[in-house]
């Protein structure tokens, strides 16, 4: 990673860590995981590929795919001892590089795997965040990513330094006796290292915060209104057809890590605000959760969210259930939300009247084509503004009345009569004041 890459946060840079390198130069890998009693093959199978995706996504081959039944993981080893002894040899034989764990391994856990079994390991969380590592755009998401990585390596510098040890072989002094190995006299400096770099970093972020916080003071007549859904679910392509914002859209996992906003236009006129978010997943690192406070301040502050769900996958109750658990973690699961069931046209034509039945307050739409769209507008004004349908009948010597309902209410009928003008609008609740004694 170079350091001109940072746009000046050289001060909050360590020198490049020795697993970064490694995972540089290792692209093929087995995956593993363990199926409790309570998951279902099928389950299983999902949570494997969705692993197999994001290590497609790290730019990582993978040639294996295996599992283990048993209902706790192992404390000192993870897997059991057995299988991964079986698992050593099939690696060997396939020559691959790496074993990638569907979960976060203790630093404990991953060190003994390493020793016991000759087996180079990452886990979940370590794949997550090299993929956010790479994504990361902006200052502030660069930011936020590196504070997770930071945290993440922090109590895993033991195992770090014993690789440098083990490829530079142990030091003897001149008796012929062992010393204590450079990784271990290295760790307690790294320790004070990380921990001020740390802190330097969540100085910045909290400056970021203070930023956000001015932004939406500045702007608090808006509402605001934010997308929220499982990684690649199309909340971007969303977010792009609503507001014409030209933001980054790619068939891939975590595309968008930085919070774009642009002004929403309703019909009625009343100024809001659309914000795109990072995407969530399951076994979400607490490290990300944590460090993208920031970004997520976005979603705490939101008065409607937009859960888009891609309809065309069929775990898609599933990725529902991930998203808000992921909602409730960081306090957002109070606010209102509209649920989206998108890409339609990649599902039979039958199967969106399934959906509908069983969640009868979603909107169904496909963000490629727009299809849609104009239904998905009316509700987000029904939720957000409380809006309503009224007819209206005006005398003529109130056109001001008329000419301002243009400005601040949908149009959705007008008609002139002798006997006064004619309206059927569709207004916000609080506007309803302003034309209360004209409803017919």
């Amino acid at each position: 990673m170079q350091k001109e890459d940072f746009n000046g946060l050289e001060e909050y840079e360590l020198e490049p860590e020795v697993w970064e390198e490694v995972e540089k130069t290792e692209q093929t890998a087995f995956l593993a995981t363990i199926g409790t009693p309570l998951e279902t093959d099928k389950d299983i199978e999902e949570s494997l590929n969705e692993l197999e995706r994001l290590a497609e996504t790290a730019g990582i081959d993978v040639l294996g795919v295996y599992r283990q039944r048993r209902s706790t993981p192992d404390r000192a080893t993870y897997f059991g001892k057995g299988f991964l002894t079986e698992l050593s040899q099939k690696m060997m034989q396939a020559q691959a590089d790496l074993l990638i764990v569907n979960d976060e391994l203790s630093p404990s856990q991953a060190r003994n795997i390493e020793r016991d079994f000759q087996i180079k390991v990452i886990d979940r969380t370590e794949v997550i965040l090299y993929i956010f590592h790479n994504r990361a755009k902006t200052r502030e998401a660069k930011l936020q990513v590196r504070l997770a990585e930071l945290e993440y390596q922090l109590p895993r510098l033991k195992r770090l330094w014993e690789h440098f040890d083990k490829e530079r072989g142990g030091i003897r002094n001149k008796g012929g006796t062992a010393t204590r190995g450079m990784g271990e006299k290295q760790i307690e400096i790294d320790k004070r290292l990380i921990t001020d770099k740390i802190r330097k970093i969540n100085k910045a972020i909290e400056s970021i915060q203070h930023q956000k916080e001015t932004q939406r003071k500045q702007r608090e007549k808006a509402r605001k209104i934010c997308l929220v859904g499982y990684t690649n679910a199309g909340k971007s392509t969303l977010f792009n057809y609503l507001t014409q914002a030209g933001v980054l859209v790619e068939d891939k996992l975590f595309a968008t890590l930085d919070s774009t906003s642009r002004q929403l236009k309703l019909s009625t006129g009343y100024p809001v605000v659309l914000s795109d978010t990072v995407g969530f997943i399951s076994k979400l690192p607490h490290h990300l959760i944590a460090s993208f406070k920031a970004t997520l301040m976005e979603v705490q502050d939101a008065d409607l969210l937009l859960h888009i769900v891609d309809v065309s996958d069929e775990r898609f109750e599933y990725y529902i259930q991930q998203v808000n658990t992921v909602l409730q973690q960081i306090g957002a699961d109070s606010i209102p939300q509209i649920i989206i069931f998108n890409k339609i046209d990649k599902v039979d034509s039958m199967f969106p009247a399934v959906v509908k039945r069983r969640y009868p307050e979603a909107i169904l739409i496909s963000a490629v084509n727009g299809t849609n769209i104009d239904k998905l507008i009316a509700k987000i004004e029904e939720v957000l503004l409380g809006n309503k349908n009224l007819k209206l009948k005006i005398p003529y010597d109130k056109t001001s009345l008329v000419s301002k309902l243009h400005d601040i209410a949908e149009i959705l009928n007008e008609d002139y009569k002798e006997d006064g003008i004619y309206l059927e609008v569709g207004i916000s609740k609080d506007d309803i004041y302003l034309v209360e004694n004209y409803v017919i």
